[in-house]
């Protein structure tokens, strides 16, 4: 079954697609085979609209009805993009992830599927993380289902790390999954407040810069990284206006206030690395491509080895995508995308609501068992 994975994350930079085709064999091994692997980014009327409308900033409904439109022609386009599947699955734009106290109250993700199904003819399955938030879930890292068969066979103590605008931890010897701080989120504000672009591209700017072990002991001793897992988090906590009131008291140059939280990144990730003496961290997502933040992964946890998810057959640009493509087979094989001990939900769940396309909605038969392990090629 071919299933093309749509994911925008909390980059809010652009869309993600990968399209894999799926096959189950009889000794509990699913495979599959990467098709394609793509990514659009947003317009920049776009952008500029979804950055607008997240945290601290206020909203109208009329800016939620325009952007779930917008986003999901956005999506649609996308998926235009990619060769054809039987089955699409959308992960939208988050635009709140609302906690309080720890506790995960709701999640809202936008980019209507309608607009996906009504251009693609195929069916869509979206909104996954509500239903996990409903059992009692954080909704977050959805990826942890994917990460613990796709590592299940490594030596050793071994987990998956992703870099994405959030960085969440995946360690399946536990097992347990949870957003440890910020990758980019804080990286890129800092950029975009300065300079007006995105982000720091091969973390030129931050690798000019010295890191102020001041405001790096400040930033440290925010009480999110003391909760323990399971947790969540995005840019309703780590955003613009939170950096530039911690930050702003030090008047550190761009390049010293890049280095600063390059270190925030390391070592709120390799402290969680420690904790768990992992030795080997399979690593995704645009944060690879930041050398000074990888440097200090490497330097605050001298233990781990740090493999690229590439080398298990996953583009690290395109995990994430690959990963909904794989949340959405489960979905149409009625089976769980959620592991309780990874989002805290009171049981495993079907994930998403689905969407038909143009013709008579038919699934696939259920199956018993989830895979055992993956394999990605």
């Amino acid at each position: 079954m071919r299933v093309l994975g749509l994911m925008s994350g909390t980059s809010h930079d652009g869309i993600d697609s990968a399209v894999v085709d799926w096959t189950m064999a009889a000794d509990g091994v699913l495979t599959g085979v990467v098709e394609h692997v793509g990514a659009r980014p947003y317009e920049p009327e776009l952008r500029a609209a979804i950055v607008a409308a997240l945290p601290p900033h206020p909203v109208d409904m009329a800016q939620v009805c325009r952007l779930d439109t917008l986003i999901g022609q956005a999506f649609a386009g996308a998926a235009r993009e990619c060769p054809a599947a039987d089955l699409i699955c959308s992960h939208g734009q988050t635009l709140y992830h609302w906690v309080e106290d720890g506790r995960v109250r709701g999640t809202l993700q936008l980019g209507q599927p309608a607009w996906i199904a009504e251009s693609l003819g195929v069916p869509v399955v979206s909104d996954l993380r509500v239903r996990d938030v409903s059992a009692g879930g954080h909704g977050a890292p959805l990826v942890s289902a994917f990460d613990l068969p796709l590592l299940a066979g490594l030596p050793g103590r071994a987990g998956a790390l992703n870099l994405g605008g959030i960085a969440n931890l995946t360690v399946p010897a536990v097992p347990v999954a949870y957003d440890t701080g910020p990758a980019s989120a804080l990286l890129d504000a800092a950029v975009l407040a300065a300079t007006g672009r995105p982000y720091d591209e091969d973390g030129r700017l931050a690798a000019a810069g010295r890191v102020h072990e001041g405001l790096l002991a400040e930033l440290l001793a925010d009480p999110y990284y003391r909760r323990t897992p399971p947790k969540s988090t995005g840019k309703e906590l780590f955003h613009e206006g939170y950096l530039a009131r911690v930050a702003a008291p030090y008047a550190l140059d761009l390049a010293d206030l890049l280095a600063t939280l390059a270190a925030l990144t390391g070592e709120t990730v390799a402290a969680e690395i420690r904790r768990h003496r992992l030795d080997t961290v399979v690593v995704s997502g645009g944060g690879v491509r930041n050398p000074v933040v990888m440097d200090e992964l490497r330097r605050r946890a001298p233990g781990a080895r740090f493999l690229a998810s590439d080398e298990l057959g996953v583009p690290s640009d395109a995990k994430e995508a690959i990963a909904f493509s794989y949340l959405g087979w489960l979905t149409a094989h009625g089976l769980a995308g959620t592991v309780p001990g990874c989002t805290g939900a009171s049981g495993a769940r079907i994930l998403g609501t689905v969407t038909p396309g143009r013709g008579p909605l038919r699934l696939p038969e259920p199956l018993a068992a989830l895979p055992e392990r993956l394999r990605l090629r």
